[in-house]
């Protein structure tokens, strides 16, 4: 079982579903998502590679040999792994698309409460960033079996820190519709992970890891996945939101969209 095998079987199918439901499901209420899921997933590439590079160079997980095309590697990472980055964009967005088209309110909410800027969710969100950030230095500093759950913290932390510092009072008018947009497919996530180990298509090394397991899945690993689709639905509705405020005209439609949906 190849990594392209597991691309086929686990994330084109989903996205597929999705796709099509989102084209035959309820008329769409969020402005411009082709555009927001490219350049997340463009963001997600450029912010991931030279992380992920430094964890296969480190020995941290690695690829079989016969699982991956090697004459595809850039640099440390195959071609299948740079591809997961955008695929797990598009997974994730079309999951928050396909619940927004099902919760006008929530969107009405995100787009037309814009004039309400709160200050104390933000500088919360900051709080937990930081803490985050705290946690991976500390991890980092007690031996080696914490590298791959402090570089996932260290890596993850900023991004985050800065979408809460940016729009964390957006986000909380949300967080219904974004818990449910990030739970679904990390769960999803989870056990096509969970599989992959098994398949040996990735290892991780238990020298630069805990050893500690969720539902029978290396912590880390059940981390990375949780926060990686957290910052993927945190950026899209702070970019719906963007849009909205900087261009009205844009969100309108989509807000008449919205209110004949719940009529």
């Amino acid at each position: 079982m190849t990594y392209w095998y597991f691309h086929a079987v686990f994330i084109l199918p989903i996205i597929g579903v999705l796709w099509h439901l989102r084209r035959s499901g309820p008329p769409h209420s969020l402005p411009r998502p082709g555009p927001a899921l490219l350049i997340l997933g463009i963001l997600a590439l450029a912010y991931t590679t030279p992380w992920d590079n430094y964890l296969v160079a480190r020995g941290v997980w690695s690829y079989a040999p016969d699982r991956v095309v090697n004459a595809w590697r850039i640099g440390y990472v195959s071609l299948e792994e740079y591809a997961f980055f955008i695929l797990q964009t598009i997974l994730t967005g079309l999951f928050l698309l396909h619940f927004a088209s099902h919760d006008p309110g929530a969107v009405e909410l995100l787009l037309l409460g814009r004039e309400e800027r709160r200050r104390r969710p933000r500088w919360y969100g900051l709080g937990v960033s930081l803490a985050l950030l705290g946690l991976g230095v500390q991890a980092l500093r007690h031996g080696e079996r914490f590298t791959y759950f402090g570089l996932i913290a260290i890596w993850a932390a900023p991004v985050l820190g800065l979408q809460w510092l940016y729009g964390g009072d957006v986000i909380w008018r949300v967080r219904r519709l974004a818990l449910r947009a990030i739970l679904i497919p990390t769960v999803y996530l989870w056990i096509a992970d969970r599989i992959a180990l098994e398949w040996r298509i990735w290892s991780v090394s238990p020298e630069f890891s805990t050893g500690w397991n969720l539902l029978d899945l290396p912590l880390e690993e059940a981390l990375f996945f949780l926060l990686t689709n957290i910052l993927v639905v945190q950026g899209l509705l702070l970019y719906f939101e963007f849009l909205a405020r900087r261009t009205p005209e844009v969100a309108a439609p989509a807000l008449r969209v919205g209110s004949s949906i719940s009529a």
